[in-house]
């Protein structure tokens, strides 16, 4: 018979979908299996209407059948077929979906959803396949026709002998390369991972004839090889099932099964909404963070399924970057997918399903914080950075959300507590939440800055973490308490009579902290008298939105910013070091540059950062002792 051209506008377009279309030529086997379960439910929906067909789902399935020798691959099914003018129509024409028509056609009940939505996944088979023949016979003819081609130059279509209504496919697989190999379309494990990859959850059984071993006999050491016929995939998603069935322990072997992590998950969620939008999700809290969790090279993202069949390994969309340790899945009936059934055309659906997982990822957080502290704490050390970027990024626009999540450690709990607890137990006479930055707690808890706060009985936050200060800058305040810096130029601590002294102080002493302020320099803004140190002699702090800490993180970036914080060196005029500077400054200027040398280094030590000039420090010392 002579070959027919396709209908479609050019063999552009057809050697388009064949090299362009999808990132990933194993999909040939997933558009191919969901054709033949769109077959087979096309039966089951002609049976409703029609009394001299019975559906009986034992009947149904699919066969995928590798032939190494020949180098083909058959995939089988007993669907309702096709006509020689649905061969036409349907595989004559590209982008023509039976599947597509029949579901706008059809009212569709009884969960048989219609997979297919665009008549192009069939020609993914071109993509492995350097021939293409297809047997059908339809459950409306008596005949069996055969369609075949070999890609742009057309097709045949030949009526042949077929005993049952169904449909075969047979792929003659490419030869392999320089550059690709196709031997993986014809290992039958091979083919199994794709089939549990990508239509593990077809509601039809997908058989494979696997090789095994066995003993050739009860005191034998010698295997011998056989042949069993067994179902490939699950068939029934866990996320469809009833949530009264399951148990932990079946999120536990699900999380595990499909390699979300080696860890326990913390936290299970399973979602089922049926509204706007439909879909069901399965979603973990993961116990561990995963080794490049905080790189460049993580990937975040839900898998999304599509009516149980994957259509992407990481949806990126799905997730705010905030909750991007989530593990999961989404199915949804809804999506509206492109033309290579990988992407979405639009993403309403998409953006009204990514606004409900993140409204019950943070309750179900808020939950764990509530129920099991100690989980939640767990949780917390692995992701809580996460979090606290989350705040920071985009300008703030997400710390109402999470603000409740954050916990650091407090000076006065030993332990780590959240916002909410620390603004409970302020006192009436607190105005403000005090919080110190530093590498470690043991380092925070012997700054002398901390002095004057918590002589007054005010607890402190200890801020750990790079990122700590950055987002609680970006915080500003929480429950109209606004947070304070102890090393901040002013603690906000009201006490008139000591404000007097202070003021008297930093009168009487105006030449020799001057005389200091110009020693030093650029180095700092001012030289003054302490407010807050009683039993150090000195410390620095820093006047505008800029901390110490927050130089020596930012200083410590790749491109180095050299940014500076506004220092100021206070000096405690109770400490006898600083009667020690009084007769410098009297008797001895070059004693005088000694000593204020050796404080401002201190003050930068304790600080945990660097002396401009170690050498010219160490002689300092030497000095002092000569």
């Amino acid at each position: 018979m002579a070959k027919k051209q396709f209908k479609a506008e050019s063999k552009r377009l057809l050697e388009l979908m064949i090299n362009s279309i999808y990132s990933q030529r194993e999909v040939f086997l997933r558009e191919l299996i969901s054709n033949a379960s769109d077959a087979m439910d096309k039966m089951y929906y002609r049976s409703l209407t029609d009394d001299n067909l019975t559906f009986n789902q034992e009947d149904y399935y699919i066969k995928v059948i590798p032939n190494k020798e020949e180098r083909t691959l058959q995939v089988i099914d007993t669907g309702i077929g096709m006509t020689k003018e649905e061969l036409e129509t349907n595989l004559g024409t590209i982008a023509k979906s039976g599947s597509f028509a029949f579901k706008n056609d059809t009212e569709l009940k009884d969960g048989h959803d219609i997979i297919g939505q665009f008549g192009v996944g069939f020609y993914a088979a071109f993509m492995v396949a350097d021939k293409v023949t297809v047997i059908s016979k339809s459950v409306d003819s008596h005949q069996a026709y055969q369609w075949e081609s070999t890609g742009t130059d057309g097709y045949t279509i030949t009526p042949v002998d077929k005993e049952h209504v169904g449909t075969e496919i047979i792929l003659k697989i490419k030869e392999n390369t320089d550059e690709d190999s196709f031997d993986a379309f014809l290992d039958e494990y091979q083919l199994q991972e794709i089939i549990k990859k990508y239509s593990d959850f077809i509601r039809y059984p997908i058989k494979m004839d696997i090789t095994k071993s066995k003993p050739k006999d009860d005191e034998s050491e010698e295997y011998v090889d056989y042949v069993e016929e067994e179902t490939i995939n699950s068939m029934v998603p866990i996320w469809k099932k009833n949530k009264s069935e399951l148990t932990e322990e079946d999120y536990i072997n699900f999380y595990q099964e499909k390699r979300y992590g080696f860890d326990k998950p913390l936290k299970s969620m399973h979602i089922n909404v049926d509204g706007t939008v439909r879909y069901n999700a399965i979603l973990f809290i993961p116990e561990n963070a995963p080794f490049d969790y905080y790189s460049k090279e993580f990937e975040k993202g839900l898998e999304l399924y599509s009516n149980g069949v994957l259509i992407m390994n990481k949806c990126a969309d799905l997730l705010p970057d905030y909750f991007s340790f989530v593990k999961g899945m989404v199915d949804s009936e809804d999506l509206s997918l492109n033309i290579s059934r990988e992407m979405l055309q639009h993403d309403r659906q998409l953006k009204v399903i990514a606004k409900n997982i993140t409204k019950k990822i943070k309750t179900q957080l808020l939950h764990l914080l509530r129920d099991d502290r100690e989980k939640y704490e767990t949780f917390y050390h692995a992701f809580g950075r996460q979090l606290k970027f989350g705040v920071y990024n985009d300008f703030g626009a997400n710390k109402d959300t999470l603000q409740d999540l954050l916990m650091f450690y407090s000076s006065k709990e030993k332990k780590l507590v959240t916002l909410d607890e620390y603004v409970q137990r302020m006192p009436e006479d607190q105005a403000y939440i005090y919080y110190a930055a530093g590498e470690s707690i043991d380092r925070i808890e012997k700054l002398p800055q901390t002095e004057m706060v918590a002589d007054k009985g005010y607890e402190i936050l200890y801020f750990t973490e790079e990122v700590d200060e950055f987002a609680i800058k970006m915080l500003r305040d929480y429950k109209e308490k606004e947070f304070k810096s102890v090393s901040s130029g002013d603690l906000g601590l009201e006490d008139e009579s000591n404000d007097e002294v202070d003021e008297k102080s930093q009168e009487e002493n105006k030449a020799l902290f001057a005389a200091m302020k110009e020693h030093l320099g650029d180095k700092i803004k001012d030289v003054r008298a302490s407010k807050r140190l009683k039993s150090h002699p000195v410390c620095l702090t820093a006047d505008g939105d800029i901390s110490l800490e927050m130089e020596k993180v930012l200083n410590a970036m790749p491109n180095n910013q050299q940014i500076k914080a506004d220092k100021v060196l206070e000096i405690n005029v109770n400490h006898e070091v600083f009667q020690a500077l009084k007769e410098a400054h009297h008797h001895d200027k070059e004693k005088l540059k000694l000593y204020t040398n050796l404080l401002y280094n201190q003050a930068l030590l304790i600080e945990g950062m660097p002396v401009n000039d170690p050498v010219a420090f160490t002689n300092d010392i030497c000095k002092v002792m000569v």
